[in-house]
């Protein structure tokens, strides 16, 4: 009984001992990460609690859109060494999806701005992909990067 007890037990210290990772905030890393690429670029951005950087390049209309709303977009993203990503401007139409299930850097950067608006999102890693690695259309972007979006609301209903 000992024996199966002290057995059960080294299991589950190796169990545990293999299933925890060092988790590491890249909250602070992101910021510095976007906070350099704007000085290094001479951009003064706007900045939220979530730690989401943005430019509004034209605040478009007066109506914006809120998590419910569906929304077209023209956009490209970029990796934050300047490797584009993806782009909707050479698909010939834009982008159409529901707000609530993009990114979370997209749910809260697009209702700052109307129909015709456009804006430039620097999107920390916690509010893009995460710890995950992504296939994208022109290049695959790293677990746990910054994210660059110029986004453009074509409308919202």
């Amino acid at each position: 009984m000992i024996r199966k007890f002290i057995a059960f037990s080294l299991l589950l210290v190796i169990s545990i001992s293999c299933t925890q990772e060092d988790v590491v905030d890249y909250g602070p890393i992101d910021k510095k990460i976007i906070e350099t690429y704007l000085t290094d670029h001479s951009l003064t951005a706007q900045s939220t609690a979530s730690g989401l950087y943005y430019i509004i390049e034209n605040p478009g209309g007066v109506n914006h859109p809120n998590i419910n709303s569906k929304v077209s977009v023209n956009y490209q993203g970029f990796l934050i060494t300047g490797a584009m990503f993806d782009s909707y401007y050479v698909q010939g139409q834009p982008y159409t999806n529901a707000l609530s299930s993009l990114v979370l850097g997209w749910q809260e950067g697009l209702p700052l701005i109307g129909v015709g608006g456009k804006i430039k999102l620097f999107v920390p890693s916690s509010l893009g992909y995460g710890s995950n690695e992504i296939i994208s259309n022109y290049a695959t972007i790293p677990a746990n990067s910054v994210l660059i979006f110029n986004v453009e609301l074509v409308e919202f209903y």
